[in-house]
Protein backbone atom coordinates (compact mmCIF):
# COMPACT_ATOMS: atom_id res chain seq x y z
CA UNK A 1 0.00 0.00 0.00
CA UNK A 2 1.50 3.10 -0.97
CA UNK A 3 1.95 5.63 2.25
CA UNK A 4 -0.19 8.73 2.33
CA UNK A 5 2.19 10.89 2.58
CA UNK A 6 3.42 9.67 -0.97
CA UNK A 7 0.38 10.25 -2.16
CA UNK A 8 0.10 13.57 -0.71
CA UNK A 9 3.61 14.64 -2.46
CA UNK A 10 2.50 12.91 -5.99
CA UNK A 11 -0.44 15.22 -5.76
CA UNK A 12 1.19 18.08 -5.19
CA UNK A 13 2.44 19.34 -8.53
CA UNK A 14 -0.79 18.30 -10.25
CA UNK A 15 -2.38 20.37 -7.78
CA UNK A 16 0.39 23.10 -8.51
CA UNK A 17 -0.48 23.12 -12.38
CA UNK A 18 -3.80 23.40 -11.66
CA UNK A 19 -3.64 26.25 -9.73
CA UNK A 20 -1.14 27.69 -12.35
CA UNK A 21 -3.87 27.10 -15.06
CA UNK A 22 -6.70 28.34 -13.59
CA UNK A 23 -4.81 31.85 -12.83
CA UNK A 24 -3.91 32.21 -16.74
CA UNK A 25 -7.13 31.07 -17.80
CA UNK A 26 -8.72 33.74 -15.50
CA UNK A 27 -6.10 35.73 -16.75
CA UNK A 28 -7.49 34.87 -20.07
CA UNK A 29 -10.90 35.83 -19.60
CA UNK A 30 -9.79 39.41 -17.92
CA UNK A 31 -8.14 40.60 -20.96
CA UNK A 32 -10.99 39.06 -23.46
CA UNK A 33 -13.47 40.97 -21.01
CA UNK A 34 -11.56 44.49 -20.84
CA UNK A 35 -10.83 44.39 -24.51
CA UNK A 36 -14.64 43.71 -25.42
CA UNK A 37 -15.63 46.61 -22.90
CA UNK A 38 -12.95 49.23 -24.89
CA UNK A 39 -14.54 47.75 -28.15
CA UNK A 40 -17.85 48.44 -27.16
CA UNK A 41 -17.21 52.11 -26.26
CA UNK A 42 -15.82 52.37 -30.10
CA UNK A 43 -18.48 50.04 -31.64
CA UNK A 44 -19.77 52.28 -34.17
CA UNK A 45 -16.23 53.00 -35.51
CA UNK A 46 -15.85 49.04 -35.58
CA UNK A 47 -19.10 48.15 -37.05
CA UNK A 48 -18.31 50.88 -40.01
CA UNK A 49 -15.10 49.01 -40.78
CA UNK A 50 -16.89 45.69 -41.02
CA UNK A 51 -19.51 47.23 -43.04
CA UNK A 52 -16.88 49.24 -45.40
CA UNK A 53 -16.89 46.23 -47.97
CA UNK A 54 -20.63 46.06 -48.56
CA UNK A 55 -21.26 49.89 -48.81
CA UNK A 56 -18.26 49.92 -51.84
CA UNK A 57 -20.56 46.80 -53.41
CA UNK A 58 -23.63 48.71 -53.96
CA UNK A 59 -23.28 51.46 -57.46
CA UNK A 60 -24.14 54.59 -55.62
CA UNK A 61 -21.66 53.65 -52.72
CA UNK A 62 -24.77 54.11 -50.31
CA UNK A 63 -26.69 50.63 -49.18
CA UNK A 64 -28.66 49.79 -46.58
CA UNK A 65 -28.71 47.50 -43.67
CA UNK A 66 -31.75 46.98 -41.67
CA UNK A 67 -32.97 45.19 -39.00
CA UNK A 68 -36.62 43.83 -38.09
CA UNK A 69 -36.25 43.34 -34.26
CA UNK A 70 -35.96 46.12 -31.82
CA UNK A 71 -33.41 44.62 -29.86
CA UNK A 72 -31.44 43.52 -33.12
CA UNK A 73 -29.00 46.47 -33.03
CA UNK A 74 -27.94 46.19 -29.12
CA UNK A 75 -26.94 42.83 -29.89
CA UNK A 76 -25.22 43.47 -33.09
CA UNK A 77 -23.00 46.05 -30.91
CA UNK A 78 -22.83 43.01 -28.48
CA UNK A 79 -21.13 41.20 -31.21
CA UNK A 80 -19.21 43.43 -32.69
CA UNK A 81 -17.45 44.20 -28.90
CA UNK A 82 -16.77 40.54 -28.42
CA UNK A 83 -15.70 40.01 -32.05
CA UNK A 84 -13.07 42.56 -31.63
CA UNK A 85 -12.21 42.31 -28.02
CA UNK A 86 -11.54 38.14 -28.95
CA UNK A 87 -9.29 39.35 -31.50
CA UNK A 88 -7.51 42.07 -29.81
CA UNK A 89 -6.67 40.14 -27.11
CA UNK A 90 -5.52 37.19 -28.68
CA UNK A 91 -1.90 38.20 -28.22
CA UNK A 92 -2.39 38.00 -24.29
CA UNK A 93 -4.31 34.51 -24.60
CA UNK A 94 -1.25 33.19 -26.60
CA UNK A 95 1.44 34.55 -24.46
CA UNK A 96 -0.51 33.15 -20.79
CA UNK A 97 -0.69 29.87 -23.14
CA UNK A 98 3.40 30.17 -23.84
CA UNK A 99 4.31 30.88 -20.36
CA UNK A 100 2.31 28.00 -18.84
CA UNK A 101 3.27 25.69 -21.29
CA UNK A 102 6.95 26.95 -21.63
CA UNK A 103 8.61 25.49 -18.29
CA UNK A 104 8.03 22.23 -19.34
CA UNK A 105 10.09 22.73 -22.54
CA UNK A 106 13.53 21.91 -22.65
CA UNK A 107 15.67 24.50 -24.24
CA UNK A 108 15.37 22.69 -27.89
CA UNK A 109 11.71 22.56 -27.88
CA UNK A 110 11.34 26.03 -27.15
CA UNK A 111 13.59 26.60 -29.87
CA UNK A 112 11.48 24.55 -32.07
CA UNK A 113 8.00 25.80 -30.62
CA UNK A 114 8.65 29.62 -30.76
CA UNK A 115 8.31 29.76 -34.82
CA UNK A 116 4.77 28.07 -34.74
CA UNK A 117 4.03 31.11 -31.89
CA UNK A 118 5.05 33.85 -33.88
CA UNK A 119 3.56 32.33 -37.23
CA UNK A 120 0.14 31.63 -35.79
CA UNK A 121 -1.40 35.26 -35.56
CA UNK A 122 0.56 36.06 -38.73
CA UNK A 123 -0.59 33.86 -40.63
CA UNK A 124 -4.47 34.47 -39.12
CA UNK A 125 -4.24 37.83 -40.12
CA UNK A 126 -2.77 37.39 -43.72
CA UNK A 127 -6.29 35.45 -44.47
CA UNK A 128 -8.63 37.76 -42.55
CA UNK A 129 -6.82 40.39 -44.69
CA UNK A 130 -7.41 38.37 -47.82
CA UNK A 131 -10.81 38.30 -46.95
CA UNK A 132 -11.38 41.52 -45.96
CA UNK A 133 -9.65 43.64 -48.70
CA UNK A 134 -10.50 41.19 -51.03
CA UNK A 135 -12.84 38.75 -50.75
CA UNK A 136 -15.94 39.96 -49.23
CA UNK A 137 -15.90 43.11 -51.77
CA UNK A 138 -16.19 40.75 -54.55
CA UNK A 139 -18.15 38.89 -53.40
CA UNK A 140 -20.69 41.65 -51.97
CA UNK A 141 -20.49 43.32 -55.44
CA UNK A 142 -21.55 40.07 -57.15
CA UNK A 143 -24.08 39.14 -54.91
CA UNK A 144 -25.66 43.42 -55.00
CA UNK A 145 -24.99 42.72 -58.98
CA UNK A 146 -28.54 40.86 -58.57
CA UNK A 147 -30.86 43.93 -57.68
CA UNK A 148 -32.16 45.97 -60.60
CA UNK A 149 -35.57 45.43 -62.84
CA UNK A 150 -36.74 41.92 -62.92
CA UNK A 151 -40.21 41.90 -65.23
CA UNK A 152 -41.28 45.29 -64.11
CA UNK A 153 -40.24 44.76 -60.58
CA UNK A 154 -37.79 46.13 -58.64
CA UNK A 155 -35.67 44.31 -56.57
CA UNK A 156 -33.61 45.85 -54.29
CA UNK A 157 -30.63 44.63 -51.63
CA UNK A 158 -32.17 45.02 -48.12
CA UNK A 159 -29.67 42.94 -46.08
CA UNK A 160 -30.29 42.86 -42.10
CA UNK A 161 -27.34 43.81 -39.84
CA UNK A 162 -27.27 40.30 -37.86
CA UNK A 163 -26.86 38.17 -41.05
CA UNK A 164 -24.38 40.32 -42.60
CA UNK A 165 -22.26 40.45 -39.58
CA UNK A 166 -22.28 36.93 -39.12
CA UNK A 167 -21.68 36.78 -42.80
CA UNK A 168 -18.63 38.81 -42.39
CA UNK A 169 -17.25 36.90 -39.36
CA UNK A 170 -18.50 33.53 -41.29
CA UNK A 171 -15.77 34.94 -43.92
CA UNK A 172 -13.00 36.49 -41.69
CA UNK A 173 -13.01 33.56 -39.04
CA UNK A 174 -12.81 30.90 -42.15
CA UNK A 175 -9.96 32.50 -43.78
CA UNK A 176 -7.84 33.13 -40.73
CA UNK A 177 -8.01 30.03 -39.45
CA UNK A 178 -7.85 27.95 -42.82
CA UNK A 179 -3.92 29.96 -43.17
CA UNK A 180 -3.22 28.12 -40.01
CA UNK A 181 -2.87 25.10 -42.38
CA UNK A 182 0.90 24.87 -42.63
CA UNK A 183 1.21 25.70 -38.88
CA UNK A 184 -0.63 22.22 -38.49
CA UNK A 185 1.28 20.41 -40.87
CA UNK A 186 4.31 21.37 -39.48
CA UNK A 187 3.61 20.65 -35.98
CA UNK A 188 2.52 16.91 -36.89
CA UNK A 189 5.50 17.11 -38.61
CA UNK A 190 7.63 17.89 -36.28
CA UNK A 191 5.77 15.62 -33.66
CA UNK A 192 6.68 12.59 -36.25
CA UNK A 193 3.03 12.02 -36.76
CA UNK A 194 3.44 12.87 -40.62
CA UNK A 195 5.83 12.92 -43.08
CA UNK A 196 6.45 15.06 -45.97
CA UNK A 197 6.74 11.92 -48.45
CA UNK A 198 3.24 11.05 -46.95
CA UNK A 199 2.18 14.52 -47.33
CA UNK A 200 3.19 14.27 -51.25
CA UNK A 201 1.70 10.77 -51.85
CA UNK A 202 -2.06 12.26 -50.78
CA UNK A 203 -1.72 15.50 -52.60
CA UNK A 204 -4.72 14.71 -55.15
CA UNK A 205 -6.65 13.99 -51.81
CA UNK A 206 -5.41 17.20 -49.95
CA UNK A 207 -6.58 18.91 -53.24
CA UNK A 208 -10.23 17.29 -52.62
CA UNK A 209 -10.24 17.74 -49.12
CA UNK A 210 -9.10 21.65 -49.71
CA UNK A 211 -11.96 22.01 -52.10
CA UNK A 212 -14.55 20.46 -49.99
CA UNK A 213 -13.58 22.49 -47.22
CA UNK A 214 -13.50 26.10 -49.03
CA UNK A 215 -17.04 24.81 -50.16
CA UNK A 216 -18.47 24.34 -46.91
CA UNK A 217 -16.94 27.03 -44.83
CA UNK A 218 -17.39 29.93 -47.54
CA UNK A 219 -20.82 31.26 -48.95
CA UNK A 220 -22.10 29.15 -51.87
CA UNK A 221 -20.49 30.98 -54.19
CA UNK A 222 -17.55 29.44 -56.54
CA UNK A 223 -15.87 33.05 -56.47
CA UNK A 224 -15.47 32.69 -52.34
CA UNK A 225 -14.50 29.17 -52.87
CA UNK A 226 -11.97 29.90 -55.36
CA UNK A 227 -10.89 32.73 -53.83
CA UNK A 228 -10.12 30.23 -50.17
CA UNK A 229 -8.77 27.26 -52.14
CA UNK A 230 -6.06 28.59 -54.17
CA UNK A 231 -4.38 30.33 -51.38
CA UNK A 232 -4.73 27.39 -49.48
CA UNK A 233 -3.57 24.96 -52.32
CA UNK A 234 -0.15 27.84 -52.39
CA UNK A 235 0.58 27.22 -48.50
CA UNK A 236 0.30 23.98 -49.21
CA UNK A 237 2.68 23.65 -51.23
CA UNK A 238 4.83 25.80 -49.99
CA UNK A 239 4.99 24.04 -46.65
CA UNK A 240 6.05 20.84 -48.60
CA UNK A 241 8.88 22.93 -49.52
CA UNK A 242 9.96 23.84 -45.72
CA UNK A 243 9.60 20.93 -45.10
CA UNK A 244 12.07 19.82 -47.32
CA UNK A 245 14.32 22.01 -46.36
CA UNK A 246 14.03 21.23 -42.75
CA UNK A 247 14.31 17.56 -42.79
CA UNK A 248 17.51 18.44 -44.68
CA UNK A 249 18.86 20.08 -42.03
CA UNK A 250 17.80 17.58 -39.53
CA UNK A 251 19.32 14.64 -41.38
CA UNK A 252 22.69 16.79 -41.86
CA UNK A 253 22.58 17.73 -38.12
CA UNK A 254 22.23 13.85 -37.55
CA UNK A 255 25.14 13.01 -39.49
CA UNK A 256 27.35 15.52 -38.06
CA UNK A 257 26.36 14.17 -34.79
CA UNK A 258 27.18 10.45 -35.47
CA UNK A 259 30.21 11.81 -37.02
CA UNK A 260 31.21 13.23 -34.01
CA UNK A 261 30.05 10.37 -31.97
CA UNK A 262 32.27 7.97 -34.24
CA UNK A 263 35.73 10.25 -33.73
CA UNK A 264 35.06 9.83 -30.01
CA UNK A 265 37.94 7.61 -28.28
CA UNK A 266 36.85 4.35 -26.76
CA UNK A 267 37.38 3.34 -23.29
CA UNK A 268 38.11 -0.11 -22.37
CA UNK A 269 37.18 -1.32 -19.45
Amino acid sequence: MIPIRDIDETQAPLLDHLIELRARLLRCVYALAIASAVSYYFVDQILAILVHPLSTAFPDGHGKLIYTKLYSAFFVNLKVALFAGFLFSFPVVANQLWAFVAPGLYAREKKAFLPFLIATPVLFTMGASLAYFIVMPTAFKWFVGFQGDKGGLQLEALPGIEEYLNLVMQFILAFGVSFLLPVLLMLLNRAGIITRAQLVAARRYVIVGITALAAVITPPDVVSQLMLAVPLLVLFEGTLVVMRFVERKDAEAKAAEDAAASTLPTTLP
